[in-house]
């Protein structure tokens, strides 16, 4: 009797527990729906998504070394050993013989081949975007970079490191450019806007800052595999959250997706043009210093290694107040856009000009913090104003544009490895240090041609009239196709409405205005 009751109790509990747990998670689904929490859920997912493919991207920079140089000595080893045993299985034969000179070159070519590829594979992939929307390509950049890291972890030769890196550049053309699109489509609002992609700026910087030494540190005292099993596993908890909260597969509204402007016509939108030559050219420095200033701080000043290993740590907190610093004037001065990526751009070049000048480490900090200081104003300025321009002179679905984005630091990621090392050694560091400086304070006042910008803004048309509420990028351009058909269906006579009203805004549509642009803008 007391068996029963004791049963009966314990079964009583597990009901009311069960029953507690069904509310708070019904509690928590809520929540989640909601359009405020939402878009919070998926600033986070993209941010991880940005912070571990900069962190995959630079962890091998204390790893590759080093492991190319166990490689030689285990080749070495085995071709003595088949000299000496010929009966003995000749498998270590067939791996690629590369002579010791050329490991520089092996180095430069497998950092290179991300960009490379990553810049091959972009317009493609923002062409993909805009055709699908943002979540299912996101999903695909992270499960691509889950098996890239994988593969790093258990590469035993360099043609496997070369697949692994490659591979990565396919997956960051996805990953990136996806995130960065859906996070313009989520915050339609400039303050909003620029916040949220500076957080994920912040989130770029602290992944590409941190991983040397991460990675040095797993590689030294765990091994090699530890610091990309790590990775791998953020990739895969990353790519559950997508599915389980954003579930990119359950979404019927994607027949009715407005079809975004050709990324051809996007290039040669002049505007867009001048913020991807800003962004190139920002970049170029911190992208030939990478490989280049390691040797040069050896060999002028003697830097132990320690110092090598943390000479770009300091720049993030620099790199985060020069975020925080533009997102605020943004949000208070939205018009000078143009001039807080000019201002970055003459700091970067000061600072350019003034590393060669230092001579030991402690001074060599202060112009590698200005120049993260300076990109940091260069980006968070000029990567909001490529959506305000998709929204004002073409279709508000952001994917090619931010693959154009995408392009304009692979460009000066590709070439550094390869190039910043023979210009050194043809030209010298300084001469190096004092050309990017140049190009960049030269380049600064051509982003006046952007002042007028922010004076664009968005005709009062059939968009604001079909949605109450504010436009939302992509998914209320869809909402708002969906009420459009509805209406006709009920109103054939709304066909005639609205061609009348099309030609009204006709004459209004911008240079680049065509039939296949739906978003009807004009100017102020």
């Amino acid at each position: 009797m007391a068996s029963e009751e004791s049963q009966g109790v314990a079964k009583s509990a597990v009901e009311k527990l069960s029953s507690a747990m069904g509310d708070r998670t019904k509690q928590i689904g809520t929540a989640i729906k909601e359009p405020h929490h939402q878009r919070r859920i998926i600033l986070i997912i993209v941010c991880v998504a940005l912070f571990l493919d900069n962190m995959l991207y630079m962890v091998i920079v204390p790893i590759i070394p080093d492991y190319i140089q166990n490689l030689r000595a285990d080749r070495e080893h085995a071709k003595s050993i088949n000299s000496s045993s010929q009966y003995r299985n000749k498998s270590f034969a067939i791996r690629p013989q590369y002579p010791a000179e050329n490991e520089d070159m092996q180095i430069g070519v497998l950092f290179a081949s991300k960009a490379i590829l990553q810049l091959l594979i972009n317009p493609l992939s923002g062409t993909f975007i805009d055709r699908v929307g943002y979540d299912i390509p996101l999903l695909i950049g992270l499960v691509v970079l889950f098996f890239s890291t994988v593969i790093f972890a258990f590469a035993e030769n360099y043609a496997t490191l070369f697949v692994a890196r490659s591979l990565q550049g396919l997956g960051s053309a996805f990953a990136d450019t996806s995130g960065i699109a859906m996070i313009a489509d989520t915050y339609t609002e400039e303050a909003e806007r620029s916040k949220a992609l500076g957080i994920a700026l912040a989130f770029i910087s602290f992944g590409s800052l941190v991983a040397p030494p991460f990675g040095g540190i797993l590689y030294q005292f765990v091994g090699k595999r530890m610091p990309f099993l790590v990775l791998a596993s953020i990739a895969l908890i990353d790519g559950v959250l997508l599915l389980l909260v954003i579930k990119p597969f359950t979404n019927r509204t994607r027949a009715n997706m407005p079809i975004g402007t050709p990324i051809h016509r996007l290039m040669i939108d002049p505007y867009i043009a001048v913020v991807a030559g800003a962004l190139t050219t920002c970049n170029i420095p911190l992208a030939f210093l990478e490989p280049t200033i390691a040797n040069w701080m050896k060999t002028t000043m003697d830097a132990s290694e320690w110092q090598m290993g943390l000479t770009w740590l300091p720049a993030f907190f620099p790199h985060v107040l020069g975020v925080y610093i533009t997102v605020k004037l943004a949000a208070n001065y939205p018009h000078y856009q143009w001039f807080y990526g000019a201002i970055g751009m003459v700091i970067i070049g000061a600072s350019s000009c003034t590393v060669p000048a230092c001579k030991n480490f402690w001074e060599l900090i202060v112009p590698l913090c200005g120049i993260c200081f300076g990109i940091a104003l260069v980006d968070t300025a000029l990567l909001p104003t490529l959506a305000l321009l998709v929204d004002v002179r073409h279709v508000s679905v952001y994917g090619s544009v931010y693959a154009i984005a995408d392009i304009s630091y692979c460009v000066a990621y590709a070439l550094g490895p390869v190039v910043a090392s023979q210009i050194v050694h043809t030209t010298g560091f300084t001469q190096l240090n004092l050309g990017m400086g140049l190009a960049n304070v030269l380049y600064a006042p051509a982003l006046l041609f952007l002042r007028n910008v922010c004076q664009m803004k968005p005709s009062h048309s059939e968009r604001n009239i079909l949605l109450e509420e504010g436009p939302k990028g992509l998914y209320d351009t869809i909402k708002m196709e969906e009420r459009k058909a509805k209406s006709h269906k009920r109103n054939p006579n709304d066909g005639m409405n609205d061609s009348i009203m099309d030609n009204y805004h006709e004459p209004h549509k911008g240079i680049y205005g065509s039939e296949e642009d739906s978003s009807d803008y004009e100017y102020s």
